[in-house]
């Protein structure tokens, strides 16, 4: 394995201790108005998402940019950013001394706040914003004491979801992943916070339909439907971001996602209105928030994800899977986290699909201060105020960290000189090295995330030997079908 060059030591400084050649930012923003629109096309229409940022680094031969990203005029006033496409230079968004995190949580605009009732969620804040201490304090609390139920309620719905996932491969020949692991995914959050299977409930078997449609309404001028010819992606983009969608389109859906989660969840609001002093409207709507757009939007693309990319790996892979967790779960007596945490290539697994495709792409903050901000071998200036904008998947496979970065090598994070290149994984919106902290934007839920993700796997393997999968991209996440499921051949 690789590792950095020299300069990687110093990700970005305060102006003027970087030793490094200190160039201007290449790129342009384009006329008024019309700048905007020729990049937003560019990179939804005509280059395509990875393809406008590669094509700029080659033009600028730069991973460090200025351009418009989207949703831009009439949603977005300003929709300039300069643009993070290094590992090295990507690190200045995680500190909180130099970017501010405040309403950029979605890029250069925000969401009516009706869709969050009336509230700046802690999603929105910035930590030195004094709410956001006490919002994110209640979840950390909120998920450690749920702890020892992480793993049993993530079972009963892996069986559940593999029961169905069967029946259908069985009867139909294949089966659509994404609708099914959808289901389990809202149904284990809403057991989680909640301690009630959301079918027993008023919302039934609605609750991923209910949150689909109100992050959609929220997320719709970010996202592409991928329409050809170009001409109904240029219909389309005037459908979905020339107006942002209201609120009332989904209002009566919000309602009922806030009178379950109010109702069944007043265990977890009791503690936010004693222990945290927060308003119990308010603890909701963030409950909701955090359930639903953090968790359960992003379980939506984590989960398909992840089957997809292991299924595309082979059944080389799935064998060596299938072995080593067998072997751990017999000698270890279940799935314990014991037993996860002696599944080295699971475990390297895991962080490799979080590296090549992770589940959130974007990050952005405005710089706080003036900074001269380091890439591998050249540092630029960024005046105090203005947007920085990184796209992870670029960072993450930068050539001079990652040894052949475009591939999935399964067992990359394995062994000593393999963890090292863990503080270059920075899916949860921080170093994967770093724990989430009250003082920090890092995913409250990113021990969660990675311990759900072994769990899947080893449920999985414990059941099946091999899998294919068809595999293609819808909106904002991975779209996967089950072409074939080979039970396990020999009894765990």
């Amino acid at each position: 394995m690789s590792s950095s060059s020299s300069s990687s030591s110093s990700s970005s400084s305060s102006l003027p201790s970087t030793k490094l050649p200190v160039k201007p930012i290449p790129g342009d923003y384009g006329l008024h108005f019309f700048g905007p629109i020729r990049d937003r096309l560019a990179y939804f229409y005509n280059e395509g998402r990875d393809k406008f940022f590669a094509n700029r680094i080659q033009k600028y031969q730069s991973t460090v940019f200025k351009t418009n990203m989207p949703p831009g005029p009439p949603i977005a006033s300003c929709s300039h950013v300069i643009c993070l496409l290094d590992a090295i230079s990507f690190s200045v968004l995680f500190d909180a001394s130099k970017v501010e995190k405040r309403d950029v949580l979605d890029g250069t605009f925000l969401p009516s706040l009706a869709y969050t009732g009336g509230h700046r969620v802690c999603a929105y804040l910035d930590p030195s914003e004094p709410k956001h201490t006490s919002l994110k304090s209640f979840f950390l609390s909120t998920l450690a004491a749920r702890h020892h139920k992480f793993i049993p309620f993530f079972q009963i719905g892996l069986s559940e979801l593999f029961n169905e996932l069967e029946a259908q491969i069985y009867t139909k020949k294949e089966a659509y992943f994404n609708t099914l692991s959808d289901t389990m995914s809202f149904n284990y959050v809403f057991r989680l916070f909640c301690n009630k299977n959301p079918s027993e409930t008023k919302i039934g078997s609605q609750g991923p339909k209910l949150v689909d449609k109100w992050l959609l309404f929220q997320l719709a001028p970010l996202g592409s439907l991928g329409l050809s010819p170009k001409i109904l992606g240029y219909f389309e983009d005037i459908l979905l971001r020339t107006f942002s969608f209201p609120f009332f389109l989904v209002k009566s859906d919000y309602k009922k996602l806030y009178d379950v989660f109010y109702e069944f969840g007043s265990s977890v609001l009791d503690e936010a209105e004693n222990e945290f002093g927060i308003e119990r409207d308010e603890a909701c709507h963030n409950l909701i928030f955090l359930a639903g757009f953090n968790a359960y939007g992003g379980m939506k693309v984590l989960f398909p994800g992840l089957i997809k990319w292991v299924a595309l790996a082979g059944q080389t892979l799935h064998r060596r899977l299938a072995d080593e967790i067998r072997a751990v779960i017999k000698a270890e007596g279940g799935v314990t986290l014991s037993a996860l945490n002696k599944m080295v290539l699971a475990k390297s697994v895991i962080y490799e699909y979080l590296r090549i495709d992770p589940p959130v792409p974007f990050q952005y903050g405005k710089a706080k201060v003036d900074l001269e901000v380091e890439s591998h071998d050249v540092a630029f200036e960024i005046k105090k105020g203005e947007m920085i904008f990184g796209y992870q998947p670029f960072a993450t496979k930068d050539p001079k960290i990652f040894v052949n970065p475009e591939e999935f090598v399964a067992d990359r994070f394995v062994g000593e000189e393999g963890e090292k290149l863990l503080k270059y994984v920075y899916w949860s919106n921080e170093r994967e090295t770093e724990d989430s902290t009250a003082e920090n934007k890092a995913c409250a839920g990113k021990n969660l995330v990675v311990l759900l993700c072994r769990v899947l796997l080893v449920e999985f393997f414990l059941r099946y030997d091999t899998f294919q999968v068809e595999a293609s991209t819808f909106m904002f996440a991975p779209s996967v079908t089950f072409k074939s499921l080979t039970k396990a051949s020999s009894s765990t």
